[in-house]
């Protein structure tokens, strides 16, 4: 079966219930089982420290009002290994669409060490009440290292997406990364896990199209770049990012998040052919996405239809990197021009350390 036909088909199951597994097949299903137990192992417990927790006010001094993001999904959303704020996801994000949108941000960390797809459903519910304006999520490497079937891992994933955007919340979702770089992760698991990441970040993709949000593809984030550059990009456990790979990592991210908030350049309104940008069917496009890291995904219409004959037309984008913004400390309080401290619904806010969730990672990779 082709990628796309896979993609087409484990969207298709995730839509309609079904189970997905055929794609692998049992037999190649129990060897997934087997070695990624082995690879777990290999990786090590993950560590019960708090991840430090990017939550707070960011872009003191800019202008108002401030845009909420709230940050969903699993430790490369967390920051997982790092030992300050300054270095985690949240922080680099919220700093970079501050600086370059010029906007005053609140970003709100609910994300868990060791979620997976399934889990985005309680932290969605505790999303909602801040009212975010975008909503960035990086789910579904422990769907894969836990051998979730992709059909219920894209089901979750597009009743999350579903759930926030009737909330009038925009969404991107970065897209399952390729786990065949990841060196702890031995063959043959390590080519099948490069084989069904790949077709969960398509299924992902044509999900999330289908639901309204829009979808930043990491495909080889952890490839060239990666395997060129292990000790750098990796951390000490040779599977989660290292300080220098969450940065790789968000600025993938940050165009997407600017766009999505409307403070994208004005250069960048419309695609640019001459880029390898223009509008494609949704799984063509999703095909694409999975081999170039980066790649930007939304719906769009062609001739006012959304719907063409082979499916959802949607932007292919590769949005442009911008000089990346160093990360900073979250301030724990906004105040109003009466000088009383505000936070999220009119709330204060304290941020608290991020919460590792140990019946996730009881099993995992610590992802």
């Amino acid at each position: 079966m082709g990628k796309a036909a896979a993609a087409r088909k484990l969207a298709a199951a995730a839509a309609f219930g079904g189970g997905g597994l055929s794609i692998l097949g049992a037999g190649i299903y129990g060897v997934l089982t087997a070695e990624a137990k082995l690879a777990r192992r290999t990786i090590g417990e993950v560590s019960s420290d708090p991840v430090p927790d990017s939550t707070g006010w960011y872009g003191r001094g800019r202008p108002g009002p401030a845009l909420k993001i709230a940050l969903l999904g699993d430790s490369s959303a967390c920051g997982y290994g790092v030992d300050r704020v300054e270095q985690t996801p949240g922080s680099l994000l919220a700093s970079g669409v501050s600086a370059q949108g010029d906007r005053r941000i609140y970003l709100r960390q609910f994300c868990v060490v060791g979620a997976v797809t399934a889990d985005l459903a309680s932290q969605i519910d505790r999303a909602l009440p801040i009212e975010p304006d975008v909503a960035m999520i990086l789910i579904g490497a422990n769907d894969v290292t836990h051998v979730t079937l992709p059909s219920a891992s894209v089901r979750h994933l597009s009743e999350g997406v579903r759930r926030l955007r009737e909330a009038g919340v925009a969404v991107v979702v970065g897209t399952c990364p390729d786990l065949g770089t990841v060196t702890p992760i031995a063959q043959p698991l390590r080519q099948i896990a490069r084989s069904w990441s790949r077709r969960l970040a398509a299924a992902q993709t044509i999900a999330v199209i289908e639901e309204g949000g829009r979808t930043i593809s990491l495909g080889s984030i952890l490839g060239p770049e990666f395997a060129a550059a292990p000790a750098l990009l990796f951390g000490p456990d040779q599977f989660h990012p290292s300080p220098e790979g969450y940065r790789a990592l968000v600025r993938l991210l940050l165009p997407s998040v600017l766009a999505a908030l409307g403070l994208g350049p004005d250069d960048e309104t419309d695609p640019e052919p001459y880029r390898g940008e223009g509008v494609l069917p949704v799984t063509r496009a999703a095909i694409q996405a999975v081999n170039e890291a980066g790649t930007e995904l939304d719906g769009t219409e062609v001739g006012g239809n959304r719907l063409g004959v082979r499916g959802r037309w949607v932007e292919l984008r590769h949005r442009r990197r911008r000089p990346q913004t160093e990360g900073s400390a979250p301030e724990s309080s906004e105040h109003d021009e009466s000088g009383s401290t505000v936070g999220e619904s009119g709330a204060s806010v304290e941020p608290t350390a991020t919460p590792v969730d140990h019946d996730a990672v009881s099993d995992t990779t610590g992802d």
